[in-house]
């Protein structure tokens, strides 16, 4: 387990719309683009073998700018495929918050990043003690049937309800401001409570941009 001492100031940075990372969480990424097998190739070489996930926004002018908020992972496994490109695991370590971007000659993005805040990220898991998992289960059941997902309804039951809340917030299809919130959530029970928000409003068929609104 890493500690904030072995924490970056400046980290590559992956802006993949959709793509959620979090905390004690594990992201499955495909590379195949040349900046990002360099940027994969560079974060090998480092001790901390971090990539931090990020979503982007559109601005003003039509350019994408990071979120503010973004998670980064350890590299943790990876396989090459015979035309050279990667399969990677990232371990999610803790969420940052984007001070700059960092300018220069490389292909890909980096980021001057601030970890305070987030300590909590670097601990235990988190409990949510007022979780009711049979009411949560129930509602995500009609969900799933609503979008056509299958899943292990044997192992949700089961599961540790942080890996539960947090697996279910990166893999449920939710648009990518969505998931910006599942990510800047300050607490498991407030992520649980906006997942629960974000399954009932499109059991209503609700739109994201009504409910960003």
């Amino acid at each position: 387990m890493m500690n904030s001492a072995d924490l970056p100031a400046t980290i590559p940075v992956f802006p993949l719309p959709g793509a959620l990372l979090l905390p004690r969480a594990r992201l499955p990424l495909h590379l195949f683009e040349p900046r990002y097998l360099q940027m994969f190739e560079d974060v090998l070489k480092t001790s901390h073998r971090l990539i931090g996930m990020v979503q982007t926004h559109k601005k003003p002018n039509g350019d994408e700018q990071l979120h503010a908020i973004g998670c980064a992972g350890r590299v943790t496994q990876f396989s090459e495929t015979e035309d050279g490109r990667y399969m990677i695991t990232l371990a999610g370590i803790s969420r940052f918050r984007v001070e700059k971007e960092v300018t220069g000659f490389s292909p890909y993005r980096k980021a001057e990043v601030s970890w305070e805040g987030f300590e909590r990220d670097l601990g235990k898991p988190e409990q949510d003690d007022t979780f009711d998992r049979e009411m949560f289960l129930n509602t995500l059941g009609k969900f799933f049937d609503v979008h056509d997902l299958r899943t292990d309804w044997e192992s949700l039951k089961d599961a540790d309800t942080e890996l539960l809340i947090n697996s279910l917030s990166m893999l449920c299809p939710f648009e990518p401001e969505e998931k910006q919130a599942l990510l800047e959530a300050p607490s498991l029970t407030t992520r649980r409570e906006t997942l629960m928000t974000l399954i009932e409003f499109a059991l209503r068929g609700g739109s994201s941009e009504e409910m960003i609104q």
